[in-house]
């Protein structure tokens, strides 16, 4: 018998909520371990029931993008999908830099869920369809192209850049994020890689360039 897979939702309507793991269950093959309307919850509950997937909303207290920067800190192994009504292109990339395996529009039905989430659970990843062509899109503008490579990047190579950027050596950033030093130089020779720099200090002013455009 195939093992269901085990599933916190996290979303600041209770309605919802239970629409979700209403339908999950008629579907079968999932367990709703947890629910939580806020951030905090979700960190919460990804630490004390390690979920094999967690739904998340944006718009909750705390807010869903932040929730899931943390989680992947402290679970860098931790499946997320997100499951909101926001199109933004700037939510999906932040999302997916995050370290989001999926981001599904709340539309979605009920079937076509359980099999995004089967998929998630199996390794793959999601983007719902309109969002993933808009989002190639918008990056293939002219004024986008230099942000390009940076979206390549996974949320926990993305933090490590960030950190490098405030100028801190492998060192301080394995502290920091409570890694290995040799871990901090293998997804920085990656970093380096996929942005085709040749060193920290030009991958580091790519990063500053992009904060400056953002802000």
């Amino acid at each position: 018998m195939t093992q269901a897979i085990r599933i916190a939702i996290v979303d600041d309507h209770p309605l919802f909520r239970e629409g979700v793991a209403r339908s999950l269950g008629e579907i079968g093959g999932f367990e709703v371990v947890g629910e939580g309307a806020s951030a905090e919850d979700a960190e919460r509950l990804v630490a004390a029931m390690r979920p094999d997937i967690v739904l998340l909303d944006i718009s909750m207290p705390g807010g869903g993008l932040a929730a899931a920067a943390n989680i992947m800190t402290g679970h860098p192994g931790q499946k997320i999908v997100m499951l909101t009504v926001s199109e933004a292109n700037a939510d999906v990339a932040q999302a997916l830099n995050a370290g989001a395996r999926g981001y599904v529009l709340k539309g979605v039905g009920s079937k076509a869920l359980a099999e995004i989430l089967s998929n998630v659970a199996a390794g793959e990843s999601y983007v719902s369809p309109t969002l993933s062509a808009r989002l190639l899109s918008d990056l293939l503008q002219p004024a986008n192209r230099k942000a390009e490579p940076l979206q390549q990047l996974t949320g926990r190579e993305t933090d490590i850049l960030r950190l490098v950027a405030e100028g801190l050596s492998n060192k301080e950033v394995a502290a920091r994020l409570t890694l290995q030093e040799k871990t901090v130089k293998h997804h920085m020779t990656r970093v380096l890689a996929k942005l085709n720099v040749r060193n920290r200090t030009e991958a580091a002013l790519l990063m500053r360039e992009a904060r400056e455009r953002a802000s």
